[in-house]
């Protein structure tokens, strides 16, 4: 943890990103897009490279994965042809390799136990969200999935967050999101939320603490010894901005 002795204020309701911050998914999720540019005649790419591409939907990553590069476009007409494989290639094989990463198991039971409310949002379109968390056994820890395609806006902008938070009945001044990306971070400021992130996603390569959120954790396990009784936590809060 990166803030010494000071703890955050326990929240009312705790949303978890998936891809990068639940699940290691990039194995998967590179051998769909090797699969699509099989069956398109084009030359795949190295597991690595993929992960740099990856957090901001389906969608971005073909069209990354189509021209070789975190920016730019392909032709409409290619990704129009490559689009629908990748999604059936990852369909077929959404678990086949991914895995959580180390200390999400114990991170969720420990937060379930000490009465927070949690929900997962994502970008991942529900057709892959739901089964991947139904496959690794992460599911029962959710009371509300919130998938990149269960709205008309996904992170980073605010509405998945603001959703979630009025299917619970909270203020965003009483909730945390924790993520890996620079996404997270954005829609969690954007919406009025605390935010706490992991190192080890899919931030395109930069390190997330860069992006200035409230906390960095080694793992998600850490998470509920950074919250800190909401009274004394709120104390110290402010107390650190000089309030």
């Amino acid at each position: 943890m990166n803030r010494g002795s000071v703890r955050l204020p326990a929240p009312e309701m705790i949303l978890i990103d998936l891809d990068g911050t639940l699940v290691d998914t990039v194995p998967d999720l590179a051998d769909a897009v090797n699969a699509m540019l099989r069956a398109l005649g084009m030359p795949p790419h190295p597991e690595a490279r993929v992960r740099e591409w990856i957090g901001n939907g389906a969608e971005r990553l073909v069209r990354r994965a189509l021209v070789g590069r975190y920016e730019g476009e392909p032709p409409e007409e290619l990704f129009q042809r490559g689009y629908p494989i990748f999604l059936q290639a990852y369909q077929e094989n959404v678990c086949r390799r991914s895995r959580p990463f180390p200390g999400v198991e114990a991170g969720l039971k420990a937060l379930e136990a000490a009465g927070y409310p949690l929900a997962c949002v994502t970008n991942k379109p529900a057709r892959f969200t739901e089964p991947l968390l139904e496959q690794l056994g992460l599911d029962r820890y959710f009371r509300l999935v919130v998938s990149g395609d269960t709205l008309p806006r996904k992170k980073p902008d605010p509405a998945p967050l603001l959703h979630a938070a009025c299917f619970f009945g909270v203020a965003p001044q009483h909730a945390l999101m924790v993520g890996d990306s620079i996404n997270d971070v954005q829609a969690a400021r954007a919406a009025g939320f605390r935010v706490v992130c992991v190192p080890y996603g899919y931030n395109h390569g930069q390190d997330i603490r860069e992006a200035r959120p409230d906390a960095v954790v080694d793992s998600l396990a850490q998470l509920p010894n950074l919250l800190a009784p909401r009274d004394a936590a709120d104390a110290d809060w402010v107390a650190e901005r000089g309030g």
